[in-house]
């Protein structure tokens, strides 16, 4: 008979709460994850300061609607890569569990090349808008639009570099989370 008390042992002989946590690894956090990262703490700090201006002092700071809004795209852009990166972007597998496999390792494939050309095609128009607006700046700050649409650009050449690597990956061993969807980006 198997006690329930077998797993891992919290409370010690002394009756004391007894826990260590693992060490944290960051080695394996792309340079994106930190742009991210950056991005979504300026965001806190603006809205922090926002809340305090308009809440605490009743003077509300005009620009920090505006750039908060800005560094929430460019958080979401440059994010996306990091989903593009782990291959856990929305997906539907239904066909590939009931097609034949030579068929279904063909569409993944094509599933593939045309993320990468979606993403690259989404550079160039950014690249070809960001020409268009030429001095265009922002309505309370005055910056150029284009540092906005510069971080977008960004952020569609790390997602288009990442869906090429993912491409490469499953190449490589095979298959693609459509194929198989217990599978990671970490098996190699």
């Amino acid at each position: 008979m198997t006690d329930i008390f077998d797993g891992p042992k919290v409370m010690g002989d002394d009756g004391e709460f007894h826990a260590q946590d693992e060490a944290v690894d960051l080695s394996g956090t792309t340079p994106e994850a930190w742009a991210a990262l950056a991005l979504f703490w300026a965001l806190g700090a603006t809205v922090l300061y926002q809340f305090i201006t308009r809440y605490v002092f009743n003077d509300s700071a005009a620009w920090t609607e505006e750039i908060a809004r800005y560094l929430l795209v460019g958080t979401v852009f440059v994010g996306a890569a990091i989903g593009v990166a782990k291959n856990n972007h929305i997906q539907v597998d239904f066909f590939y569990r009931h097609l034949p496999p030579a068929f279904c390792r063909w569409m993944a494939q094509g599933v593939d090349l045309l993320r990468v050309l979606f993403f690259g095609v989404a550079v160039v128009l950014t690249a070809q808008m960001m020409i268009r607006l030429g001095n265009s700046r922002m309505t309370v700050v005055d910056l150029p639009m284009n540092i906005v649409y510069g971080v977008c650009l960004l952020g569609f050449a790390a997602m288009t570099l990442r869906a090429a690597w993912v491409t490469r990956v499953h190449w490589r061993r095979g298959y693609t989370v459509l194929e198989r969807p217990e599978s990671t980006m970490e098996e190699r």
